[in-house]
């Protein structure tokens, strides 16, 4: 909509167009009523006085000219672009002081603030101003009880992005959880989205991480979804017997790498994945349901080849796939990453893995190696997703797979090495610069691994109440919460050199372990890190 008519209009396209059928009758280019084309131009002319400024509202739909005319009013019906952008500035600034930091430096400040930020670009409302919307069957849905939202990159987000927002979100994340729900009702595959975007399941990467994102809020109590309904959703899903092996799974307890590729990713995953599903059914009393998606959930032990001590590929006869490489990136069995790094990936059983691995100190020096041995350009070089930005040693910060890796030594002996390499990530990995991010973003999961770190824990494991301890870089923040409480981060000792923690506080009682408890948070009250330049016990 413009603010003042036009006079004249036209279009023209470049589009490689072999033929226009009878459309060649017209002269498309002036005044014609029709634009369409996958790549045209389209001028406007105005008659003006000197200096005069044509101002332009525009507004979209997924179902339609009405729809996309009646959001425009309802949203800016107005002409004032000050007030216009004064209103989206508040909108931002009340979202970002959810919580609200001190830090040493104002590039901390800066860098925090921009992941905060990142967070919070998708998910994106996905529906017109009276709830209209055009769903994945094509068809036009109304939501009723919450709103829609799309864009769920869930092999990235289901890692960190949902559990933040179960807690600076919880409503959000609620209507967002109803959003899969809505998806598996209209999908004629039964199954909740892999990657949903808009009215589309585009299939990309691995696992049903959906259930997580469901797990995550109906054990932290922050959605109101019907259980028996969200559990057969989540069952469905993972028994969809023609998606990337499940039938096969479902038959061996692991994905053959001959039946369908990036088969040790996609065991690793499924098998987090039927974690969850456990915890829900646990939640709707279902014990038949609980117990066989805990047994499921067991099945990472068959791809794990003690012999040389990785996670490997197996072919569906049971023997190994013997040509392995565990340091190369590309065609071993794993998705963007190879098994010193995906390997590591059972967060619903890690002091399982650690004992299969040679204990703890033998799995400490593991990840020590994973830090420190320089990783061959040779083995990345066909892998887009793993860049010489995002690595640290053979740590691979810019991509999803490992990012709970630093926190893995809180389950060895050595704790302290979680706190010097988180800190050490966030100094190296982040900045507040146009390149300020080692990898891509991937709708805000990079970032909000950066939120939880600086706060000082990380959910390692979503859908528990846990959060792993780390070191946090701010000196204190405050998290304004949906229900009304307040959560007060304090530090002791904050410094760059300070980055060793040697007890941390719950309301003036010091905890025991390397955990927080989403109560602790949600609950509000005071949470105090004491901060030191050694190791505790050094």
């Amino acid at each position: 909509q413009f603010s003042k008519a036009f006079i004249s209009y036209g279009h023209k396209k470049y589009d490689d167009v072999k033929y226009n059928g009878f459309y060649r009758r017209f002269n498309e280019e002036h005044n014609f009523p029709e634009m369409a084309g996958k790549n045209i131009r389209a001028y406007f002319d105005f008659k003006t006085e000197k200096d005069e400024q044509i101002k332009i509202k525009f507004a979209l739909s997924s179902v339609s000219t009405n729809g996309a005319l009646k959001n425009l009013k309802a949203e800016i019906p107005h002409w004032n672009f000050d007030q216009t952008k004064k209103e989206t500035q508040q909108k931002w600034n009340d979202e970002l002081s959810k919580i609200v930091i001190e830090t040493e430096t104002q590039e901390q400040k800066e860098t925090f603030y921009s992941a905060l930020y990142h967070t919070m670009l998708s998910p994106i409302i996905y529906e017109d101003v009276d709830g209209s919307y055009r769903g994945l069957d094509q068809n036009i849905h109304r939501s009723k009880g919450f709103t829609n939202y799309t864009i769920f990159s869930l092999w990235d987000t289901y890692r960190a992005l949902h559990p933040l927002f179960n807690i600076i979100q919880p409503a959000r994340n609620n209507d967002m959880v109803k959003s899969l729900m809505a998806h598996y009702d209209q999908s004629v595959h039964k199954a909740l989205p892999i990657w949903s975007h808009y009215a589309n399941e585009n299939w990309c990467m691995i696992g049903y991480h959906s259930v997580s994102v469901i797990a995550d809020a109906i054990v932290k109590g922050t959605t109101d979804v019907d259980l028996d309904s969200a559990l057969q959703a989540c069952v469905n899903s993972s028994t969809l017997s023609y998606y990337d092996g499940i039938d096969s799974y479902m038959e061996l307890g692991y994905v053959p790498e001959d039946v369908s590729s990036s088969s040790v990713s996609k065991t690793l995953e499924f098998a987090y994945d039927d974690w969850c599903i456990a915890q829900i059914a646990d939640k709707a009393n279902d014990q038949p349901t609980y117990a066989n998606y805990m047994a499921r959930s067991e099945n990472y032990v068959n791809v794990y080849d003690a012999e040389i001590g990785y996670m490997r590929p197996r072919l569906a006869d049971g023997s190994w796939r013997t040509a392995f490489d565990p340091m190369d990136t590309h065609g071993q069995g794993f998705i963007e990453g190879n098994a010193w790094n995906y390997g590591l990936y059972v967060p619903q059983e890690i002091d399982h893995m650690i004992e299969m691995m040679g204990g703890k100190d033998e799995f400490s020096s593991h990840l020590d190696k994973i830090f420190t041995t320089e990783i061959e350009d040779r083995f990345i070089e066909q892998n887009e997703d793993i860049t010489r930005d995002g690595i640290i040693g053979n740590y691979v910060h810019g991509n999803e797979p490992g990012h709970h890796i630093p926190y893995l030594y809180n389950w060895t002996n050595d704790p302290a090495k979680t706190q010097a390499r988180v800190r050490m990530i966030m100094k190296t990995m982040y900045s507040n610069k146009e390149d300020g991010l080692c990898g891509n973003d991937d709708a805000g999961q990079m970032s909000a691994w950066y939120i939880f770190s600086a706060l000082g824990f990380y959910p390692v494991l979503p859908g528990s109440d846990k959060y792993a301890i780390g070191s946090p870089m701010v000196k204190k923040a405050t998290l304004h919460l949906e229900n009304g409480n307040t959560l007060t981060i304090n530090t002791v000792n904050q410094g760059k050199e300070n980055v060793y923690v040697s007890k941390v506080e719950v309301n003036g009682k010091a905890i025991e372990g390397n955990d927080l408890r989403h109560n602790d948070l949600v609950n509000g009250g005071e949470i105090t890190f004491f901060l030191q330049s050694e190791p505790l016990g050094n």
